[in-house]
């Protein structure tokens, strides 16, 4: 038997099809998918199902010293189980393996750990290594049919990021976190690449706060020929001889305003025309992809989910390349004709296939793993794919086709006029030829019209315009930009940066995007660059980068790497120890500045966002146990901070993170004293207690800001039903004939306005509606849930997740690896929608 083993299962799921003719079956061994024809088998790993840690002894943190794992031994442990369990058994009657894992560092270390495992139960059996950069038909049978090695340096190469990265990240987490007394959920984390991109965003903030505003003014006159009106902009020789716009000087600009105001002509002095070619872009790698998907929207983490589904489902090449220039192999021409008559994407094709040369545009950077990121032959219809993939999809289609085609030409025409001894100028453009921007529509193709004029023409001046401004401070790095500029620096590689960003997310050190630091993220980076400046350091990074790459490449050894690695760790542990008090005290600060909302009603200490022992949030005194003034918050989702402070009370507002469903909550002492000033709606009998002790149901205003239909015998009875959040409740005089109770119908616009564009909810009878609702879960399962269609409920529902519950409790890695199509922030978005 063979024995084929993948990186993912989607990928086992796909190649299996491949190789069988679609005549392969699936069976569940352990919970895992195995894929089963004639003499092989297929299974796919989740990812890496063995993982490096550190034997059990130390796991204590109070017993450990954080500098004691530098030097402590590394264990390699099962960390799926089920999936370790199944392979080994299936290896056992093996007479070949053949790997087929990604090929990149990660997925050739994947691929080893597989091959540990098998050598494990079956020492003799023969072990190829087969290696594509798409999915498809073409490329899946030439590699099996071409086998190769492992590549056992590449594998070291991720081995010893996954070693040294343990250790900076275990020894320096503890450290800080032990410092600052900040334990469980909430501990301070620190990683080896975490840290010194958290810097370049913490830089940027202190750029953006030093930043001191200079006033200058610019001013504008609006020319006529004819009919014809156009804008131009003062401007006059600096000291270098070089146009500038900008005056800053109140009084000078003041007086040649008057000036340009007080004319009626102005006199065409220079006229200049030019043509431009606008050359098409070069192929997508893995930083440039990212950056075009974020000016659509999309995250980085984001994005390159949507992009791995694509490449597992064979419609584009592997989304992890640095590579700019396509392979030798690749014929645009063959591509292209897979294209023609596709509703979407066919005319264009028809068009470049016109063409008499194609010659593809190419990048600075040619590497030998993989090509740019392009479409492959397999092309999908618009119904497979969600709207994201398929606009992650078209993106890349179009690039394609924008490699391929010609350039643009635009035509410049520059007018310069005087008025006394002020000079104007007009710049115009048209683009005479759209070339490439015809196919890829991403880049700005604005026009700027200015008329036909000659040398000495007197045109009239119609309008003027001072404007007073000031200089802006540096923008913040968007996701997309901070990853290029980690790429210049040598921070990370192609398949971490974006992972790297979005740890930054999850561990509270970033909010908002653009990315903007927490005063946590401030205060952990200040400590680093007072007390051990190699943290943060990006030349550091950047040099265990280049030993890994040693190590790949077979000029260096993994134990040495990792050896050197520890010397330096412990170098900057000979400065930590010394300042442990001082680092404490600080963050424990910043810890405390970003939970403060402000004054405590009631006793004057700090208002600070806590967490109950159970794990909702809440807001408590400082002044505790003292002050035990406290304020609900919404039991969903994570407590965020503004800026914005609410001018009754100087309280901070509060925005509830709960993936789709976040919203803005506010003030948290308003939303209590709106609930206490509400009176509560008496519209009915209680279903459960009314008959007997008379209790009734009344429409609810909760602290929390949550609505409801409840029981005003509370807490005696809890009969209750949900409402929604947002928008005015109008009870009506209609009436529901089952339970007596008025039917209700939400405004969304917040009153019963008839300018709103959103239509009123009828949401009728409470119980009726709720009632609906349940029959609805219990009939529909998953499809209750926006998004999740039938076809897509089975699909879930062969990975184990059949009901709402099931969804709500899915680990979202392991359900995204199992199911094509799925990413994990899709699932995320859905578990919102559930709770």
């Amino acid at each position: 038997m063979e024995l084929i083993i993948t990186e993912k299962d989607n990928a086992a799921r796909r190649i299996a099809d491949i190789l069988s003719g679609e005549s392969a079956s699936a069976d569940r061994q352990n919970g895992v998918n195995v894929y089963k024809w004639g003499g092989k088998r297929c299974i796919g790993l989740s990812g890496h199902v063995v993982g490096v840690d550190f034997p059990p002894e130390y796991n204590d943190w109070r017993d450990v010293e954080p500098v004691e794992l530098i030097d402590a031994d590394i264990e390699k442990q099962p960390t799926k189980e089920n999936i370790v369990r199944t392979l080994r058994l299936l290896a056992r009657d093996a007479d070949r393996v053949t790997i087929a894992t990604d090929y990149d560092r990660e997925g050739e270390l994947i691929g080893k750990e597989a091959w540990e495992l098998v050598r494990e139960v079956n020492e003799e059996v023969p072990v190829n290594r087969v290696r594509f950069s798409s999915i498809t038909q073409n490329e899946v049978t030439s590699a099996f049919e071409n086998p190769d090695e492992l590549d056992f340096d590449l594998a070291a190469a991720g081995e010893a990021r996954q070693i040294i990265d343990l250790i900076w990240g275990a020894a320096l987490t503890r450290f800080l976190s032990l410092s600052s007394r900040q334990l469980g959920n909430d501990f301070i984390s620190v990683g080896r690449v975490q840290s010194p991109t958290l810097k370049l965003i913490v830089d940027r903030e202190r750029e953006i706060q030093a930043f001191d505003p200079e006033d200058y003014w610019e001013l504008f006159a609006d020319l006529q020929k004819e009919k014809e009106e156009f804008e131009a902009q003062y401007f006059y020789r600096d000291e270098d001889g070089n146009e500038a716009e900008r005056v800053w000087d109140e009084k000078t600009a003041k007086k040649a305003f008057e000036t340009l105001r007080e004319a009626t002509q102005a006199t065409v002095e220079r006229v200049s025309r030019r043509t431009r070619t606008d050359d098409p872009p070069a192929p997508f790698n893995t930083t440039q992809f990212i950056r075009a998907a974020g000016s659509l929207g999309h995250s980085a983490q984001r994005a390159m989910s949507i992009a791995e589904d694509l490449y597992t489902a064979g419609y584009i090449t592997y989304p992890r390349t640095d590579n700019t220039v396509y392979p030798d192999d690749l014929d645009p021409e063959e591509l292209l004709d897979e294209f023609v008559g596709n509703y979407h994407f066919g005319d264009d094709a028809d068009s470049l296939l016109e063409r008499d040369d194609i010659e593809p545009t190419e990048g600075d950077e040619e590497t030998t793993d993989h090509p740019p990121i392009h479409p492959t032959e397999d092309i999908p219809t618009k119904g497979e794919l969600s709207d994201d993939e398929w606009e992650i999809y078209e993106l890349v289609v179009r690039r394609f086709f924008a490699t391929v085609a010609e350039s643009a030409k635009w035509e410049h025409l520059k007018v310069v006029a005087t008025v006394s001894e002020l000079s104007l100028k007009a710049n115009g453009k048209r683009l005479l030829e759209e070339g490439y921007h015809a196919v890829y529509p991403y880049f700005k193709t604005t026009e700027n019209y200015v008329p036909n004029v000659e040398e000495g023409e007197r045109l009239d001046v119609t309008d003027t315009r001072i404007e007073d401004k000031q200089t802006q401070p540096p923008r913040r790095y968007g996701q997309s930009r901070l990853i290029e500029k980690m790429e210049k620096m040598g921070i990370g590689t192609k398949s971490t940066r974006h992972n790297t960003i979005q740890k930054l997310y999850d561990r509270g050190y970033l909010e908002n995007d653009p990315p903007r630091p927490t005063r946590l993220a401030q205060s952990v980076v200040s400590a680093a660059e007072d007390y051990a400046d190699l943290v943060v350091s990006e030349s550091m990074t950047r040099e265990l980068e280049q030993d890994m790459t040693a190590i790949a490449d077979g000029e260096a050894e993994l134990d040495d790497v990792a050896d050197s690695s520890r010397e330096i760790l412990s170098r900057v542990f000979d400065d930590l120890e010394e300042s442990r008090e001082e680092i404490g005290k600080q963050l424990k600060q910043s810890l405390k500045a970003d939970k403060t909302l402000g004054p405590c009603p009631d006793c004057g200490e700090d208002l600070l966002v806590r967490q109950s022992r159970r794990g909702s949030h809440f807001v408590g005194c400082d002044g505790y146990p003292d002050c035990t003034y406290t304020l609900p918050l919404p039991n969903k989702g994570k407590p965020l901070i503004l800026d914005e402070t609410c001018d009754n009370h100087d309280l901070r507002e509060v925005k509830i993170l709960a993936g789709r469903g976040t919203f803005v909550h506010g003030c948290p002492l308003c939303k209590a004293e709106a609930a206490e000033e509400a009176e509560d709606r008496v519209i009915g009998d209680c279903p459960d207690c009314g008959e007997e002790h008379g209790g009734e149901l009344a429409i609810k205003q909760l602290q929390t800001g949550s609505r409801l239909v409840g029981c005003t015998r509370y807490p005696e009875c809890d009969y209750s039903l949900p409402l929604p959040r947002r928008g005015d409740i109008e009870v009506t005089d209609e009436k529901c004939e089952e339970h007596n109770l008025p039917e209700l119908v939400v405004h969304s616009d917040g009153g019963n306005s008839d300018d709103s564009d959103d239509e009123p909810w009828e949401l009728g009878c409470p119980i009726c509606n709720y009632e609906e609702f349940k029959q609805r879960e219990e009939k529909s399962g998953l499809e209750v849930i926006d998004g999740i269609g039938a076809k897509t409920a089975e699909k879930l529902a062969e990975a184990g997740i059949e009901n709402i519950d099931d969804l709500k409790n899915a680990e979202v890695e392991s359900v995204a690896e199992q199911v094509n199509g799925v990413s994990e922030d899709r699932l995320r978005g859905w578990q919102a929608k559930a709770d």
